[in-house]
């Protein structure tokens, strides 16, 4: 989320509002050269200093990397931490992915939203809440059959996004061949170009097509 719409939450931020980025996992087997434990302390460290930079708050589930369930029970836990924190908005993964883990987060937070806003559920603590909006973020990931239609105008707070971006060294290389903050900032560029702002960060809206000059508007 840092990567591919930082700059979307670094101007929430700027303009007063809360921000709170919740994983699922911390990816720890993703290094080619430390061991899974070894890399989930690095993970977290930089999880934490990302949103820092961001000046937002973060939480850190515990499921093993490449194993995120696709299950009622981890719906719900995510459900109880959306009725916790009431946002209005949730940014998740598009499902159109090769990425188990990344198609199982799609599918589990529309479930949440589900069930947080259900006011008939036993499992859940604390009045029912429902979402105002989900949007999905524009990942070189989950390409299928994604077309993007907000487009947020993020040039007044480009250096912050990429400064909590450049908190993980898979931005700044040495962990994929991918060239992660490349492509990142090119698809700003490319997305501003479509949207007329110098720097723009697309979605996909879950419920209705707009076009956002200001994270104030969603």
């Amino acid at each position: 989320m840092e990567m591919t719409c930082g700059g979307a939450l670094a101007l929430a931020v700027k303009e007063g509002g809360q921000v709170t980025l919740l994983h699922l996992t911390l990816g720890e087997k993703g290094s080619p050269v430390l061991t899974p434990a070894v890399y989930a302390v690095q993970k977290r460290r930089e999880a934490l200093e990302a949103a820092r930079r961001l000046g937002a708050q973060v939480m850190i589930f515990d499921y093993p990397d490449a194993e995120i369930p696709y299950h009622e029970a981890a719906a719900l836990r995510i459900a109880q931490v959306m009725r916790d924190l009431r946002p209005e908005v949730v940014i998740t993964q598009w499902g159109g992915s090769a990425e188990r883990d990344d198609q199982h987060t799609h599918y589990l937070v529309n479930d949440a939203v589900f069930y947080a806003a259900l006011s008939a559920m036993p499992q859940l603590k604390g009045p029912a809440h429902a979402v105002q909006q989900i949007y999905y973020a524009d990942s070189w990931e989950d390409p299928l059959h994604y077309q993007p239609d907000t487009f947020m105008n993020i040039t007044s707070v480009y250096k912050t996004w990429v400064y909590a971006a450049s908190a993980y060294q898979l931005w700044r290389g040495g962990i994929e061949s991918f060239p992660f903050a490349d492509y990142y900032r090119a698809l700003s560029v490319t997305r501003g170009a479509i949207a007329g702002f110098k720097r723009a960060q697309a979605f996909r809206a879950a419920y209705r097509q707009r076009n956002l000059t200001s994270w104030s508007h969603a």
